[in-house]
């Protein structure tokens, strides 16, 4: 069984995979990462683990982790499944080459946009000969409602993923309605720009808020919230663990 580990902000998420197969989920809070990954361990026979790690963790931590299984990092010297056409490799996420990995393993010849949908959105194409172009960043939903709070003087923190109207009847509902509604204008433009170029686009949507987007865009999606981490099963499958 492989062992893939998504680190983000503020919390974990980790799969069982046997195979192509996602046999179990975990999520928990990053700093309880070691009681967690040990627990996982104890209730499963893994053979090979695989991490990636957006957000910092300490040299401990990792140390610690490493005495578990020699975990692989994922990092842009990682040997992957498809070209890698971006003009600064070093500098893309590691988080979006697990995904451009699990485009080209899941959908094998295509020409494919995935739209992660997290504290950033990301836009990551990849063509039906598996190279990947590159894409586009974009702030999260609650980052754009924590900028509106921090950078004026009067505007409240506001958090929620209800759509009412588009005219906001106060400022609250006004707050929703202009980062809801254009978020969801950005996405739909962004893939109808796209879709003008590559007339066969295949569109997947995922990360923290794929439940609420995925009601609200045009497009004919695939919605999957777990695909970084089968993009990370992808990589390890890739080189050679099965």
């Amino acid at each position: 069984m492989n062992l893939t580990i998504d680190i983000g902000n503020t919390r974990v998420k980790s799969a069982v995979f046997e195979g192509d197969r996602l046999v179990e989920l975990y999520v928990f809070d990053k700093r309880k990462i070691i009681s967690e990954i040990k627990k996982i361990f104890k209730k499963n026979t893994i053979s090979a683990g695989i991490i990636s790690n957006v957000a910092t963790i300490s040299e401990k931590r990792m140390v610690q982790l490493k005495k578990i299984i020699d975990f692989q990092i994922v990092s842009s010297a990682s040997k992957v499944p498809f070209n890698n056409l971006y003009k600064t490799p070093k500098t893309l996420g590691v988080d979006r080459i697990a995904l451009v990995a699990g485009a080209v393993k899941q959908f094998p010849n295509k020409n494919v946009l995935v739209i992660d949908a997290g504290t950033c959105i990301t836009f990551d194409f990849v063509s039906d000969k598996t190279a990947y172009l590159g894409g586009a960043i974009s702030p999260g939903i609650k980052m754009r409602y924590k900028a509106l709070n921090k950078f004026t003087a009067n505007l409240p923190l506001v958090e929620t993923l209800e759509l009412n109207d588009f005219i906001g009847k106060n400022t609250e509902e006004s707050i929703v309605s202009g980062v809801l509604n254009g978020v969801v204008k950005e996405i739909n433009g962004v893939i109808e720009d796209y879709e003008q170029e590559y007339l066969d686009l295949t569109v997947v949507l995922t990360g923290g808020d794929t439940n609420f987007l995925s009601k609200q865009l045009k497009s004919s999606i695939f919605a999957n919230q777990n695909f970084l981490l089968q993009g990370l099963n992808e990589i390890l499958k890739f080189n050679g663990h099965k």
